[in-house]
């Protein structure tokens, strides 16, 4: 089985000087491809560096480049500058990780919702597709997306925690939906173990968010509590056993979305 996360922070400083030992723990694990989520400029600029860096062919490491929610007010433009050159990087594969967060509230939500319509009409004018952020803001979400959606390749919503009306209201718009280990967490996951099984293929794709979000259902688990890539497949055992299928097949259908919509080798 290959799996590709399609949402790795590998640029945290909890992986200071192991970047390379985690990719490779990854790609033991049968994780083949990771994507590298960019979430401001600077962050953006460092993931396509370090994705230069260790993986010099470009064949297993990827990245996207955008502004966060929470550093939407930084947004001016100079930023829509410079994020239109590292868009023009051939390893950056999608506009992102931007969106929209009413739970924390970092930067202001006038000025988050102007960010994510300017990094829309960037990926719609490219023709890139987007990495999604959503926190408490999914009526928002979608009525911002539904004006930009026609003209966009495709987008993802990345790491779903939501209800059943606003995945269903993403699916409506036919977006993607990437689960986590969020789907492990007896606490606060297990709504989604019924809702997973109704996210068509082909539109379902897997991501660690490492070094976030660490499955609580793996055993044994790490000294650190860090979340890799190599941990992937316990998501992939949960997701396969509430969508009723092996996970061969799970594998199999999130792994050719995860290509088809980064357009990955």
């Amino acid at each position: 089985m290959q799996l590709i996360d399609i949402g790795v922070n590998l640029t945290n400083s909890s992986f200071h000087d192991q970047q390379a030992a985690v990719v490779e723990r990854a790609v033991q694990a049968g994780v083949v491809q990771m994507v590298l989520t960019g979430t401001s400029l600077q962050v953006s600029e460092q993931a396509l560096t370090l994705a230069s860096q260790l993986d010099p062919e470009s064949l297993r490491l990827f990245t996207t480049a955008g502004i966060h929610p929470h550093d939407a007010s930084h947004w001016d433009n100079a930023s829509e500058r410079l994020l239109r050159e590292l868009l023009a990087q051939p390893r950056v594969r999608a506009v992102g990780e931007c969106g929209l967060d009413f739970n924390r509230d970092f930067s202001p939500r006038p000025q988050q919702e102007k960010a994510l319509e300017a990094q829309l009409a960037l990926a719609a004018e490219l023709g890139l597709p987007v990495f999604l952020h959503e926190r408490e803001a999914s009526a928002r979400l979608l009525a911002i997306l539904k004006v930009y959606r026609d003209h966009l390749p495709a987008a993802v919503v990345h790491c779903f925690t939501g209800e059943r009306q606003a995945l269903f209201a993403y699916l409506d718009l036919d977006l993607h939906i990437g689960i986590t280990g969020w789907i492990c967490d007896e606490r606060r996951g297990t709504h989604l173990h019924p809702l997973v099984g109704n996210i068509p293929e082909g539109r379902l794709m897997l991501e660690s968010d490492a070094p976030y979000l660490l499955p609580r259902s793996l055993r044994p688990k790490p000294k650190k509590g860090l979340n890799e890539p190599a941990f992937l497949p316990e998501v992939l055992r949960e997701v396969a056993l509430h969508r009723g299928e092996s996970l061969e097949q799970t594998a199999a259908h999130t792994t050719a979305t995860a290509k088809a919509f980064f357009q990955l080798p």
